[in-house]
């Protein structure tokens, strides 16, 4: 990957279910507006809007900021035409030229009713997204990938990978399946405290859903995770791979393990147990943004 593009990602974001402000009233609308302002003052390289976000999403969040890049964190490909999307695409980035990525994902089977071969599908869909008018060029789109074939794809038809709930483990194999030019940009879920056993309650509860979908158990069974580290809401094991449990000072330390690994850019998404899809943790992005003072 260019200097040009990692400038252009940072080294590190911020991930966030709540950005949604489609989906948020007046008062919801002006939170997320303020938020990212300050996100954005606060020097982060990227915001990662979670949560099978819009475009409606995306043009809020560019209007509200002013330097930093705008990700979707992952847009289904399940319920947008590539034809929609390449013109909403076009639409943004004539409003905010260069800050947009299009990342792209194919959702999970019990989420979408009619899913079926994810990955030729994904590669119809970017034949589309190609063949456009305007197209969404390679170089403005990411994909949610997890398993060898679609992080190939990732670098052979866009700019890289986005690999959420992920080990460091996968990090390096991502970066061997994706070549040294492809972006790699993980999500690092946090949970800042010093109390261990309120840090794994919370990291449990968010880990809930995702232990009932295929793709992130499969994942982690490649990495040689077993069925009893899924018990329980997640074992301890499984809990130290996936996740930053402690102080700002030990998220420092995780997300240098990512890029040890061969990670560009570490998207974090911080958890406080009162998410709801609604939460904007600003007292702990500013402290993870103090620690990272270096890195932003």
């Amino acid at each position: 990957m260019t200097s040009e593009k990692r400038e252009a990602f940072g080294r590190i974001g911020i991930w966030s279910g709540a950005l949604h402000g489609s989906r948020a009233n007046r008062a919801g609308r002006k939170a997320i507006e303020d938020a990212v302002a300050e996100l954005d003052e606060l020097g982060y390289g990227t915001l990662w809007i979670g949560g099978s976000p819009s475009h409606d999403d995306a043009a809020a969040v560019l209007a509200a900021t002013r330097t930093v890049t705008v990700a979707t964190g992952i847009l289904s490909i399940w319920d947008h035409t590539a034809e929609d999307v390449a013109k909403r695409t076009a639409a943004i980035e004539a409003e905010a030229p260069g800050r947009f990525v299009l990342g792209l994902g194919v959702s999970h089977r019990p989420m979408v009713p009619r899913y079926a071969k994810p990955y030729s599908t994904m590669v119809a869909y970017l034949d589309a997204l190609d063949g456009a008018n305007p197209p969404v060029h390679r170089g403005r789109r990411v994909l949610a990938a997890l398993g060898p074939k679609m992080l190939r794809l990732s670098a052979d038809r866009a700019l890289g990978a986005h690999p959420y709930l992920v080990t460091t483990e996968h990090t390096a194999e991502a970066r061997e399946a994706l070549g040294p030019d492809a972006l790699l940009a993980p999500e690092l879920s946090v949970v800042l405290g010093t109390d261990l056993d309120r840090a794994r309650t919370i990291a449990r509860d968010m880990l809930a859903m995702y232990l009932r979908l295929p793709n992130y158990t499969d994942n982690l069974v490649r990495l040689g995770f077993t069925e009893s580290d899924f018990e329980g809401g997640g074992s301890v094991r499984l809990l130290d791979a996936l996740f930053a449990l402690g102080d700002v000072e030990h998220v420092k330390g995780r997300a240098q393990e990512y890029f040890d690994a061969g990670a560009d850019h570490v998207a974090l998404q911080v958890l406080t147990g009162q998410e709801r899809g609604t939460a904007l943790p600003r007292a702990e992005w500013r402290e993870l943004a103090a620690v990272f003072a270096d890195e932003l």
